[in-house]
């Protein structure tokens, strides 16, 4: 993907957040206010998890997983309208999110290469969009992927919201199990990123005691308020 060299840089909001906070929903929400674009990077760990699996790599050894980035024809939907992820000529945007991939992916992404590989990708995207801004939302946005980002946010709620709210996303499953998912999940992630705890210049919004449609609002107020003074400067 090229470049034009008279675009102009897109504002960017990166938002990051522990699983169950509500960020990818939130985000993409967030970003159809803004009439900004939206990029979820956790999908495209998802992607190259379920590339690996249907080519068979043998991912009891996630090292097996590096080479495969060379061969990852990976493409994502950055309207928040109309989102989709491929890989090649494959629609995997419901595939991704099937048990076998969830049971693999945490070991895929905690691999520093496969890291690195998807980070440059993202910041492809990222100045490849054609809207006047993009919503960029994940594990490590505001640290590693978009540090210098206009619009910096640590999206959480306390455990007992967050496994609420997955809760009713996974109604066949108990609170029990999702509480586990949420810790297990949380945990291994947290061996290769930190996202509980914001970096300096990185706003912290505890959701909570809001409703999704108050989450909103909250992110699209933080976003309109620090880019006016950006431009006010």
């Amino acid at each position: 993907m090229s470049i034009p060299a008279n675009k102009v840089a897109p504002v960017v909001v990166a938002i990051d957040g522990p699983a169950g906070s509500g960020k990818s929903s939130v985000s993409r929400a967030a970003a159809r206010a803004l009439d900004f674009g939206y990029l979820d990077t956790g999908a495209a760990y998802r992607a190259f998890a379920w590339s690996l699996l249907e080519r068979g790599i043998d991912l009891e050894h996630p090292e097996n997983a590096v080479a495969g980035l060379d061969d990852f024809p990976y493409a994502i939907g950055t309207d928040p309208d109309h989102f989709f992820v491929r890989v090649g000529e494959t629609d995997v945007t419901e595939a991704i999110r099937e048990p076998r991939v969830t049971d693999v992916v945490r070991h895929i992404a905690k691999l520093p290469e496969v890291r690195q590989g998807l980070t440059a990708l993202f910041r492809i995207l990222i100045a490849g969009t054609q809207k006047a801004g993009i919503v960029v939302e994940g594990r490590d946005i505001t640290t590693v992927v978009a540090p210098d980002a206009e619009v910096r946010i640590l999206l959480t709620a306390s455990e007992e919201a967050r496994m609420g709210r997955r809760s009713k996303e996974l109604s066949d499953h108990s609170a029990a199990v999702v509480g586990e998912q949420l810790r297990s999940r949380d945990q291994a992630d947290s061996r290769v990123v930190d996202f509980m705890n914001a970096a300096d210049g990185v706003l912290t919004l505890d959701s909570t005691e809001l409703d999704f449609d108050e989450t909103v609002t909250a992110v699209v107020d933080v976003v309109r308020n620090q880019t006016a003074r950006i431009s006010h400067g």
